[in-house]
């Protein structure tokens, strides 16, 4: 199986490389669209701030690219921020437009400080697509997973499942062959390693 990690310079690009050779898989980490278009797997991670990925993956040619990919496509923490239509950071910034939807800051309050950072649990929406129904196969529902992030997306209609940090937000988004996840599959024990084997081996994705 060919799996391409796209290069969009977030720091957890080596920790989901690592997430992969566990699972006995190998990631490249490219941003050549050739290698892109024709893998089997596409990742996209990220950390930071959406407008400096977005600058990334413009410069580089890739926002064409990565919104006419057919095969399945995974964003990771700020990557899953990416496939939605923008973020309120900066005054707003326009991302890829594939879901419906932009990031939102959280507000912070006693005992919730901004970021959200810790395990928290994650309900998986009873209308799931295929896409989400794949990546939660194996895994029980209120499941703990790692967040790290200032910005969340509402609970909407790419939502497939969703956690509560003062309010509800989506912890993971899907639409096609298109998903996301805003929490740390490859820093959520053993949770998110079978959600990662699920994205790369099963066969509703196929």
């Amino acid at each position: 199986m060919k799996i391409a990690v796209i290069d969009s310079g977030g720091a957890n690009i080596a920790s989901v490389r690592h997430a992969l050779t566990r699972l006995g898989h190998d990631g490249e980490v490219t941003a050549d669209a050739a290698t892109i278009q024709s893998a089997d797997r596409v990742l996209l991670p990220g950390v930071g701030a959406a407008a400096d990925a977005m600058a990334r993956l413009e410069a580089a040619g890739l926002v064409p690219v990565i919104r006419s990919l057919e095969q399945p496509v995974l964003g990771i923490c700020l990557g899953m921020q990416l496939l939605f239509e923008g973020s309120e950071e900066d005054g707003g910034i326009e991302c890829l437009g594939i879901l419906p939807g932009s990031a939102r800051r959280f507000a912070a309050a006693p005992g919730r400080p901004v970021p959200h950072m810790g395990w928290n649990r994650v309900r998986v929406a009873a209308q799931s697509g295929p896409g989400g129904l794949a990546l939660f196969d194996g895994i029980p529902d209120a499941s703990h997973f790692y967040f790290v992030h200032s910005f969340a997306v509402p609970v909407g209609p790419g939502t497939l499942g969703a956690c509560q940090y003062g309010v509800p937000f989506t912890a993971v988004a899907g639409q096609d062959n298109f998903a996301g996840t805003q929490f740390h599959p490859e820093r959520s024990g053993s949770w998110g390693a079978r959600l990662l084997r699920n994205f790369l081996e099963a066969a509703a994705w196929n």
